[in-house]
């Protein structure tokens, strides 16, 4: 792919946020107690109150049949990363470039996605979840675990990508 630019490239500083039109974390959860794993990936909300964490934790326990001792451990790795999240809220970053590549390499049950493409980070009404129902509509996937797993996905990577941006300051 050849870029041309057409002069120096703009430079704004914004305040940090998804750049998308939920302002969502990407959660990823990987717990192992007593030969025992919970591994889940999903979004939250960080203005959500701590209470739905608690919540959460405790009905993800009791559906999935997981000992107690989960509880807490869940409860701190979703706490531990919307605290780093919101920690960066309101703090400003460079944005140059507004348009970032996006890859997915994702197996999902017996479904495997591998696609590139381009994200504008400009336009905060972007949906991950809408594109992705989108591409499995085009790809005719019918799993339904695929696309929240290409949603996070995105939002993994813009969330990666914005805190480069946000150090580079």
């Amino acid at each position: 792919m050849k870029t041309v630019s057409l002069g120096a490239p703009r430079s704004s500083t914004v305040k940090f946020r998804m750049p998308t039109r939920d302002n969502l974390v990407p959660i990823r959860v990987d717990i192992e107690v007593d030969g025992q794993r919970y591994r889940d990936a999903f979004t939250w909300n960080p203005r959500d109150p701590d209470s739905e964490v608690i919540t959460f934790a405790k009905r993800t326990a009791k559906e999935l049949k997981l000992p107690a001792t989960f509880v807490p451990q869940i409860l701190q790795s979703i706490q531990g990363q919307l605290a780093e999240f919101r920690s960066y809220e309101g703090q400003e970053m460079q944005v140059k470039e507004k348009i970032m590549p996006l890859k997915i390499d994702l197996r999902v049950n017996n479904t495997t996605i591998r696609d590139q493409f381009l994200w504008d980070i400009g336009n905060l009404e972007s949906d991950p979840e809408e594109f992705a129902r989108t591409l499995c509509d085009d790809l005719n996937i019918t799993d339904p675990e695929v696309g929240p797993a290409i949603a996070v996905c995105i939002r993994e990577q813009l969330y990666e990508r914005l805190l480069v941006r946000l150090f580079l300051l």
